[in-house]
């Protein structure tokens, strides 16, 4: 093999890494604070709920599908999820007539209107056979609408101590948000890559009708992923109320945008049948890095939008150019 494959090869395996590390070192040259502990922390938080979304939204397209509804999951998770974790002797209270909760029943309420909304997704892609585009873009206007119904359009606020600690917590000096987001993507990671669930994603993203053909029952799968997909979405939502003390039937708006960005940027494939965890992490990471520098350089916001429109154009262009050169 040539010096010039094997340079290929090795830009095609880590190059990804390369632009991370790349990027962190002019965000350094271009400000002094970039490199100090607490703005280094208040990225990794602050990646840790776009990142939720993609650990999910990683599935999803592996699979070949998307999901447009993620933002909204979470502004509705949010809003529920902080109904249940209000604290006892506020006046205005959404339920008055329940005491004081214990935090994990907001937990679970988030993670189970995550898993409910992503079963409508996937309900609606495998039994009916409406495009996953199309199919999630009701939910999330749908979605968005139940937020707001939900909270009458209002923050849901004052929440107990316990359910702030999830968003704004450290253990080990480690913002327990980064901690949980690790959690799921090793625990995504491991499902992908050593269960017969991730083997049958790959599979139905590469070949839906070999997949079929080989016994994996398509149908049951998808919906199985969406669920997944939501699920996320909904602690997604938990973190983030938890750090703003309030859950906002507003919040989360273009979040799924960011997230699906963050995958691709990592490599995952639209084409289906290809991507992994540690680049949506990483895709993740560089839309942190990149979002943080830009604001202490004092980019404007919306130059922000069209530099990382671009950059995502970029790397779709570059996945079509890999997969048509692999043809």
């Amino acid at each position: 093999m040539s010096g010039q494959m094997k340079f290929k090869q090795f830009l095609g395996k880590y190059g990804i890494y390369l632009v991370l590390v790349a990027m962190v070192f002019a965000m350094s040259l271009m400000s002094p604070v970039f490199l100090s502990q607490d703005n280094l922390l208040n990225i990794v938080r602050q990646v840790s709920v776009i990142g939720l979304i993609s650990l999910g939204v990683t599935l999803v397209i592996i699979s070949k599908g998307i999901d447009l509804s993620s933002g909204s999951t979470l502004a509705l998770a949010a809003v529920m999820a902080a109904s249940f974790g209000q604290a006892g002797d506020w006046a205005a209270k959404m339920y008055p007539g329940i005491p004081e909760l214990p935090v994990i029943v907001p937990i679970l309420v988030a993670m189970l209107v995550g898993t409910v909304v992503g079963t409508v997704n996937g309900a609606l892609v495998a039994k009916t056979g409406i495009p996953a585009f199309i199919a999630t873009l009701g939910t999330y206007v749908s979605v968005r609408g139940l937020a707001l119904l939900y909270a009458d359009g209002r923050p849901v606020s004052t929440l107990t101590a316990s359910y702030q600690y999830i968003g704004q917590g450290y253990i080990l000096g480690i913002p327990l948000p980064v901690l949980l987001f690790a959690l799921m993507a090793l625990i995504t990671w491991v499902m992908l890559n050593h269960t017969k669930f991730g083997k049958n994603i790959y599979a139905i993203g590469g070949n839906i009708v070999a997949a079929e053909v080989s016994g994996v029952n398509v149908q049951r799968n998808l919906i199985k992923i969406y669920m997944y997909a939501g699920m996320l979405a909904g602690l997604a939502g938990l973190v983030l109320s938890a750090r703003l003390n309030t859950g906002q039937p507003g919040m989360g708006v273009a979040y799924e945008l960011d997230a699906i960005a963050a995958t691709t940027i990592g490599g995952t494939s639209h084409s289906g049948g290809i991507g992994t965890i540690q680049g949506a992490v990483v895709g993740a990471l560089i839309l942190g890095v990149l979002n943080n520098g830009l604001n202490l350089m004092g980019v404007s916001a919306y130059w922000q939008q069209i530099i990382k429109g671009a950059i995502i154009v970029t790397a779709v262009v570059i996945d079509m150019r890999k997969n048509a050169k692999k043809k």
